[in-house]
């Protein structure tokens, strides 16, 4: 891989921030599914999100297979951080640029594993539904929260602050290869 060229690329990109990671240094945690399976209306709704994604300590083997991740971060502001509609709304910016950066490592030969933000929506109604298998898995990425990843040490450790100010919206993807 040519990371030099790689790495211009990505400062051509309205990112908030990139950073390699080594994939053994994430944090997994039930509890994060357990926020799934408790808290979210996606929790057995979509190929994205639990319990189609597996059990958490197959995603975490799944993710520690890889010898290397690239995070990625994006912010945006909106008026009202407690309006979970305008929050929502910026999702799809951020994962336009998700797939900007796939489309990077694509041109270079790798095929990364993508962990993105929350559910897959995709596709009108999911085939998990339906009990069928995804209709389209190249362009469904995961929820990072979905594998019982704990983002916050790994922000903290790469200098992000998740909660800049009362209006701003931080999404993070995990691009492993």
């Amino acid at each position: 891989m040519d990371t030099e060229l790689l790495e211009q690329k990505l400062a051509e990109l309205p990112l908030f921030g990139y950073f390699w990671i080594d994939p053994k240094e994430l944090e997994f945690s039930d509890r994060i599914r357990w926020i799934c399976e408790h808290e979210c209306p996606m929790y057995n709704h979509t190929w994205a999100c639990p319990p189609a994604v597996g059990p958490v300590a197959e995603c975490k083997e799944k993710c520690r297979s890889y010898a290397h991740c690239l995070m990625i971060a994006t912010i945006t502001e909106v008026n009202d951080i407690s309006d979970i509609n305008e929050t929502l709304a910026t999702r799809p910016g951020h994962e336009k640029i998700t797939n900007q950066v796939r489309d990077l490592l694509r041109e270079q030969g790798i095929h990364p594993y993508i962990l993105s933000t929350e559910a897959c929506t995709v596709c009108e109604r999911c085939a998990w539904l339906d009990g069928q298998p995804c209709r389209l898995p190249g362009k469904m990425h995961p929820c990072v929260e979905s594998h019982g990843i704990n983002l916050i040490p790994t922000l903290e450790s790469n200098g992000i602050e998740f909660q800049f100010g009362a209006n701003v919206v931080t999404w993070v993807s995990l691009l492993f290869y």
